[in-house]
């Protein structure tokens, strides 16, 4: 038995709907009724009276639930003196960050942190974006950092978590330059003659966010998928080999721009290919006894400071 399928249990008992949470659980909806038939199967017995809509608990569910809010809550008192136990004299504030994030803005972002908040001990755990959203629900990390868009919102109860804004990136499609500072290859293309396209892998954040502006814009572009990768740095190298056209954000490329080693693949028939999306920083909201880190708390008040002042 896992402690996420109690977790799981417990969200069914709260919100009384399968597709809630499995939303709230951040998996797909077959995925969360397994772990549900799982718990059932290692319980011996139904927990869910499938009969019923909304979903209600048998009797032996209700039982269950009471007892897994006590384990739960158990299990994170002593993960709370584990950590303490960990980091006691450090203080460290542990980041869970998208590895696209990971390279390009959180080591720029640490370094305007030590010049205006302060020296700050930090851990980054560096992981794609469903993993990162992750290690916050599960209890693993102080702070996560992430893109948002309105298109691709996470599923984080508000009850539950809060949220700061730390500024905005611009995701654009790139290529490299010709030997006269001109793009390689210039968007939109042909329908004869598609240009070679780097793309994100199926699922990868970016990627939904690469095919809502291709989608929205005003002409058809003529891409011919040549290379994937989950990483906006893996396909920033193909592109400066001259590879294809690329969708990355600003701060993955700001120097390359400014050496002009990468230019805009945009051309003046392409239309808009852009799109701005926000950077966020989330925590859980503390409650009961296990209050956050000192410094962990005291940066989030300062961010807090910061967005309220714009």
């Amino acid at each position: 038995m896992e402690t996420k399928w109690l977790e799981d249990f417990v969200s069914l008992a709260e919100t009384r709907s399968f597709s809630r949470s499995a939303q709230l659980r951040h998996v797909t909806q077959p995925a969360f009724s397994r772990r549900i038939q799982a718990l059932e199967a290692w319980a011996g017995t139904d927990l869910v009276d499938r009969s019923s809509y909304p979903t209600r608990l048998t009797p032996a569910g209700e039982t269950l639930y009471a007892q897994s809010l006590e384990m739960l809550q158990a299990l994170q008192s002593t993960r709370a003196m584990l950590r303490g136990h960990t980091t006691a004299g450090q203080d460290v504030i542990e980041f869970a960050v998208p590895h696209t994030l990971a390279f390009t803005f959180f080591p720029v972002w640490v370094s305007s942190l030590r010049e205006k908040f302060g020296p700050i001990k930090s851990r980054l755990i560096a992981l794609n974006v469903h993993d990162a959203v992750m290690r916050l629900v599960e209890g693993g990390c102080d702070l996560l950092i992430a893109y948002h868009h309105p298109s691709q919102p996470f599923q984080l109860d508000a009850d539950r978590y809060e949220m700061v804004s730390l500024g905005q990136e611009l995701l654009a499609p790139y290529v490299k330059a010709d030997a006269d500072g001109q793009p390689l290859f210039r968007l939109p293309g042909r329908s004869g003659q598609p240009l070679p396209y780097l793309g994100y892998a199926p699922g990868a954040y970016l990627g939904r966010v690469t095919d809502l502006i291709l989608k929205q814009a005003g002409t058809a572009i003529h891409l011919d998928r040549v290379y994937e990768t989950d990483m906006a740095e893996g396909l920033k190298v193909m592109a400066l080999e001259g590879h294809g056209v690329a969708f990355l954000p600003y701060s993955a490329v700001r120097k390359e721009l400014r050496s002009k080693k990468l230019v805009s693949a945009a051309g003046p028939e392409s239309g808009t290919l852009e799109m701005t999306m926000d950077i966020r920083a989330y925590r859980e909201k503390p409650v009961g006894k296990e209050a956050p880190k000192g410094t962990a708390q005291a940066l989030w008040s300062y961010l807090q400071a910061l967005t309220a002042a714009k």
